[in-house]
């Protein structure tokens, strides 16, 4: 280094001038809101943060994170959705269709993004998937289009069925449409269908005690955010209940469940991630189609079928996608 250029650095260090990436703006540090019913497991958690560390954004680094854990309540939600408002985030993540509601309700500009939740077009959250419209976009589950599928697989699994419990979240919307389609799925296929709704976590001993009182032979679990926050307690109860449970992800079989199928809820709330990041890019939310799952996932749980004096027919063994033993 030539004695001007190095007594040149020296000077910018003497008035405060950075030696490193001079001429560079400090980093621009992203907010992003949270908001679900329930306090949502850990992998779901885990699994947005590394999508977003993956497209550069890094908690404590430029992105602040504020998370919102509500209740069934929609009153409940909805004061707290409009606490996030407040903060001015960029983007807001929501877990769930009440807590997509509740920040609908909230805001009208910042964009939303479902990660994920039911199917958004039937309970009004959106126009379409392909152009939703407004600030809404994200993941979809879909689940209604699944429910024939499932109700055939616990059926295989379980022959002597005749009548299938149905548990439903009675303040989430989604549900009124998944239980349909679940209670047409098994008149179908010859069942006589039966819905069971709780509106809070302390309601799903009582729950699991009126299916086994009306003679229910399995049951059918909906997709909630209040359900996959108490998943290790509702696998818990279908066993000490003796009912064989059917799940939409297979998170509640790797918690205990017997069987499931339907798309991984940590790899769809990891994909929403690329919403997120679209988003801050300059992206408008109605420009962006809500995306489907694409890949579901058949798994059984054999030490669970084995508590529940189940044996599991080779012929479902081989199309599992993952046997937990």
């Amino acid at each position: 280094m030539r004695r001007r250029e190095f007594l040149t650095l020296l000077g910018c260090a003497a008035i405060g001038w950075p030696l490193a990436g001079y001429g560079q703006q400090a980093s621009k540090i992203y907010r992003l809101g949270y908001l679900s019913t329930a306090r949502v497991p850990s992998y779901q958690i885990e699994a947005l943060q590394a999508g977003l560390r993956e497209l550069g954004y890094i908690e404590g680094n430029n992105l602040k994170v504020e998370y919102r854990f509500g209740g069934p309540q929609s009153e409940r939600l909805d004061a707290i959705a409009s606490e996030l408002v407040e903060l001015r985030p960029d983007v807001i993540v929501t877990a769930g269709t009440p807590a997509t509601f509740a920040a609908k309700r909230a805001t009208t500009t910042i964009p939303i993004v479902m990660s994920p939740v039911g199917d958004p077009v039937q309970v009004g959250l959106v126009a379409s998937l392909a152009h939703p419209g407004g600030n809404i976009t994200g993941v979809s589950l879909d689940a209604s289009e699944l429910a024939r599928k499932r109700v055939e697989v616990l059926k295989e699994l379980v022959p002597p069925i005749a009548r299938l419990g149905i548990l439903g979240n009675a303040a989430n919307p989604a549900t009124q449409f998944w239980s349909k389609e679940t209670q047409l799925a098994a008149r179908a296929l010859g069942l006589e269908p039966a819905l069971f709704e709780v509106r809070e976590l302390n309601e799903l001993t009582a729950a699991f005690a009126a299916m086994q009182r009306n003679g229910v032979d399995a049951v059918a679990v909906e997709t909630d955010a209040i359900f996959t926050s108490a998943q290790r307690q509702i696998t818990t109860l279908a066993i000490e209940y003796h009912l064989p449970a059917m799940y939409e992800s297979p998170e509640f079989v790797q918690d205990g469940g017997l069987i499931s199928y339907g798309p991984s809820l940590a790899k769809m709330t990891r994909r929403s991630a690329t919403f997120v990041d679209k988003i801050l890019k300059g992206v408008k939310p109605t420009d962006l189609p809500i995306e489907q799952p694409t890949n579901f996932e058949l798994v059984i749980n054999l030490k669970t079928a084995n508590a529940l004096g189940l044996t599991v027919p080779p012929s479902l063994l081989a199309r599992a996608d993952e046997v937990i033993e």
